[in-house]
């Protein structure tokens, strides 16, 4: 079996952009902030929000460690180009090391933990001079599998990209005339030497993309993913993925003492009484 996830490009880009200016102008924003990193998440965001607010709205920010590879901050530099926003460059490396120096004994996914959540402290920091939201990066295939940094890159204030899948995201970029260099780079987070995200993960996002498909919008059980011909080992593990990571994709939980709690019992729309 094989799931069609072919997206109308234009009609997407239409409903994305739309979504950027009206969601921004409800709390009297029309700016941008982005964390371009040159891959194609951040590359996407960029070019969408350029449409939405103009170029020189929008502030691309490259926040490189010293482990970052050097093509990804010429490719973001060629998002900055093409796109027209503005930029600015950063380098992380003392701003987490100041912390990482005093713990030898992290591993790499701690590391790679403390840069993804420097670079939100810069962007939030930024939005507040610039009076602008941060623009979030992160698709759905990463928010499903819990592909992401807790208060890293999944913050921002409004996300255009987080109800399509890595694949669709990649007919899109394709649509919106995103380098060809971006487009086929192998996903990657770029925290240290090597890393890749299908890697990591043991799976393609072809693959993952269809079984999520089927599990979230059409509510298929894993059994009936398996009998109509995807992997019984790959979808058991998705399936366990996408329940461990639940977490992320949640407000945190909070204790219930009185009638009506935030989160739980208040839920209002983030636009009630506009």
């Amino acid at each position: 079996m094989k799931v069609d996830l072919t997206i109308d490009p234009a009609f997407v880009t239409g409903v994305l952009v739309d979504f950027l200016r009206r969601e921004a102008g409800k709390f009297g924003f029309s700016k941008g902030v982005i964390g371009l990193s040159g891959g194609l998440d951040s590359t996407v965001s960029a070019y969408l929000a350029a449409r939405a607010y103009g170029p020189e709205n929008v502030l691309g920010i490259l926040m490189p460690y010293q482990t970052s590879s050097p093509g990804s901050v010429s490719d973001a530099e060629e998002v900055v180009k093409r796109t027209g926003i503005r930029s600015w460059k950063v380098e992380i490396t003392p701003m987490a090391d100041a912390y990482l120096q005093r713990v030898p004994e992290a591993d790499r996914v701690r590391r790679g933990n403390v840069m993804a959540r420097c670079r939100m402290i810069i962007l939030f920091d930024q939005s507040q001079k610039e009076g602008a939201l941060v623009i979030g990066t992160s698709n759905k295939s990463e928010a499903m599998l819990g592909y992401s940094t807790w208060f890293g890159d999944m913050a921002s204030s409004i996300n255009p990209l987080g109800d399509l899948y890595k694949t669709q995201e990649r007919q899109l970029a394709a649509f919106l005339g995103v380098p060809e260099q971006i487009l086929k780079k192998t996903p990657s987070a770029d925290l240290w030497a090597g890393q890749t995200v299908e890697g990591e993960l043991g799976f393609s996002y072809e693959l993952a993309d269809q079984i999520l498909y089927l599990l979230v919008d059409e509510r298929w059980r894993g059994e009936e993913i398996i009998e109509a011909g995807f992997p019984a080992e790959t979808v058991m593990q998705i399936e366990k993925i996408v329940a461990a990571s639940q977490y992320k994709r949640a407000l945190p939980t909070v204790a219930k003492l009185s009638r009506r709690t935030v989160g739980i019992d208040f839920q209002l729309s983030r636009d009630w009484n506009r």
